[in-house]
């Protein structure tokens, strides 16, 4: 939410981790530190949801955390569990 209690769009959270970042890097250029500036630079923003519903083994909980009361949106949606194979040799 935001100060004044609207919701954040993806764009928004997109558009505050870009500043963010850029921010950082002009604190680390200011330092003297290049190769700090450069790293930070190449941070990105990414989705981790997929992973969090794919790591945890009860669905219900994997639904509590993501928000969800159905569990078939987190086997639809997020979930990516491949199947195990054994080895051939």
């Amino acid at each position: 939410m935001t100060e004044k209690g609207k919701r954040v769009t993806a764009p928004m959270l997109r558009h505050r981790w870009d500043d963010a970042r850029e921010e950082v890097v002009k604190e680390a250029v200011a330092a003297g530190d290049q190769a700090l500036a450069s790293r930070i630079g190449q941070l990105q923003f990414r989705d981790i949801r997929p992973k969090a519903a794919s790591e945890i083994a009860d669905i219900d909980h994997a639904s509590l955390l993501l928000g969800h009361t159905k569990g078939d949106i987190i086997e639809r949606v997020y979930r990516r569990i491949g199947a195990l194979a054994k080895p051939t040799k």
